[in-house]
């Protein structure tokens, strides 16, 4: 009997890389075949774990040769099923784990290998006196392989922009095997299209990131955090604007509704809430200052007065310390955490136009409430980006089971339809994953489709690279 497309190409591994690179063993690979969620399960009957680019290399090869689909994986921390195999068991799983180097740090830059966990690139670039400006709650686990792929964006965006921003280049391996060297960073490069910039947000459909070269920030040399109550986020939006007219060192501008910030409180130990009154909303604010700039809590301090003075701040609090400012940022980090503890529900990871988002944050979740009695929507986000993360949560005693499958489909093609019908996206920053595949199909603008299609098609013609994921293509090839 012939040996299945995955044992020949374990088989090809192990006698040209070494046993130490592949595991068959159940247990081992049992905890990467579910997403961070618990949503999606798979199946696979290999772990690959090279520690090189060259393994990498060799190994798409060998998945070229054999017809066997791959799925990448860093962290595992996919919001959208992104990292997760499907059911069928016929692809195999490619940790970058392994893959942990930090190559170098120069002034204003690091190239950092796939493996390279969030916060320790973080820990590396404050011994050097610079920052990478990038940071989300799953940074302790989060890989910078990940990231780049999902083109990740997080609490920073409002002044330094997602991944697409910090990426000044990458190194690839591509669905044939041959590897895209694009470290350099080359201020004047017109060689045709920027194969970094199409890898970055590919989801690992069209190659394998394996390092990448990341814009570094000076370190902040003080920062300045404030908790600000507020009536309705049209005030929080406001207020953002007033302070962006006189300053450009606002770097994080976070709304919560009461409620969310609540099951934060409750969630996290010894939390309590920021300010002693009942705010409907609530906005973390940070403003930050570089070495030889003036300190930033006297500049939030008046900006803090102004707001107030405009009627547009009910009630803040400036952080008298950092281990004050940790604890605001902590309850942020826990609500999506917070919220799962408290049983089902559908999170939307959506983006509307900067001047719509207060008006959709409110009308859309009084809308999904009425269509869903029973239901509680909230809306949580960064309100200088647009990007407004969602979540609707079960009614109390329902079956989770029940409520995923025949619930949660109907609710999310309901807040869908609503973002679209806003001019916004269905994806802010966790990208498409497998969660969000169909709805991509159905909502896509048709052009946009087509070319997805045409450039995944062009360069993984197999069709073995992360497949289920992001676009959907005809039946996967077969080799000849």
């Amino acid at each position: 009997m012939m040996p299945s497309p995955v044992a020949a190409m374990v088989a090809d591994a192990r006698a040209g890389l070494g046993d130490r690179i592949v595991t068959t063993d159940v247990e081992r690979i049992a905890p990467w075949l579910t997403d961070w969620r618990g949503r999606f399960h798979g199946r696979s009957a290999a772990l690959f774990e090279p520690s090189a680019t060259e393994q990498v290399a060799a190994l798409v090869a060998l998945a070229a040769k054999h017809g066997v689909p791959i799925v990448p994986q860093g962290g595992n921390t996919s919001m959208v099923g992104g990292a997760t195999p499907s059911a069928q068991g016929d692809a195999v799983l490619l940790s970058l784990r392994r893959m942990d180097r930090l190559r170098r740090i120069d002034p204003g830059q690091a190239v950092a290998e796939a493996g390279v966990i969030l916060q320790n690139l973080h820990e590396a670039a404050a011994n050097t006196d610079q920052r990478f400006p990038l940071t989300l709650g799953a940074r302790g686990s989060a890989t910078i392989g990940g990231l780049v792929s999902t083109n990740a964006g997080g609490t920073q965006v409002l002044r330094w922009g997602n991944m697409r921003r910090l990426v000044l280049g990458v190194e690839a391996v591509l669905p044939d095997g041959s590897v895209h060297d694009g470290l350099a960073v080359l201020p004047k490069d017109n060689r045709g299209y920027d194969l970094t910039q199409l890898l970055v947000g590919a989801e690992g459909t069209l190659g394998i990131v394996t390092a990448a070269t990341l814009r570094l920030a000076p370190a902040i040399a003080e920062r300045a955090v404030a908790w600000v109550g507020i009536g309705d986020p049209q005030a929080g939006l406001d207020l953002l604007r007033a302070m962006q007219a006189k300053t450009d060192r606002i770097e994080s501008f976070e709304i919560i509704p009461a409620d969310t910030l609540t099951l934060a409180v409750a969630h996290v130990p010894g939390a309590r809430a920021p300010l002693v009154g009942d705010h409907p909303w609530q906005l973390l604010i940070e403003a930050v200052a570089a070495p030889g700039e003036s300190p930033p809590a006297a500049l939030l301090e008046t900006l803090l007065a102004d707001g107030f003075a405009a009627g547009r701040i009910e009630d803040a609090v400036l952080a008298t310390s950092e281990a004050q400012a940790d604890a605001f940022w902590r309850l942020r980090d826990s609500l999506s955490a917070a919220e799962k503890s408290t049983g089902p529900a559908v999170q939307h990871d959506i983006s509307v136009p900067v001047d719509t988002m207060p008006r959709f944050m409110t009308q859309a979740a009084a809308a999904a409430e009425a269509r869903f009695p029973g239901t509680h929507a909230t809306a949580f986000g960064h309100l200088g980006d647009g990007n407004v993360h969602f979540h609707v949560r079960a009614p109390m005693g329902v079956d989770p089971a029940r409520w995923y499958a025949q619930d949660a489909p109907v609710i999310t093609r309901f807040v869908h339809d609503a973002v679209t019908a806003a001019g916004g996206s269905i994806s802010a920053e966790h990208g498409i994953g497998q969660m969000k595949l169909a709805e991509l199909d159905r909502l896509g603008p048709p052009a946009r489709l087509a070319a997805l299609r045409a450039i995944k098609a062009g360069l993984d013609p197999l069709g073995l690279f992360n497949p289920g994921k992001l676009v959907s293509l005809a039946p996967r090839a077969t080799n000849p």
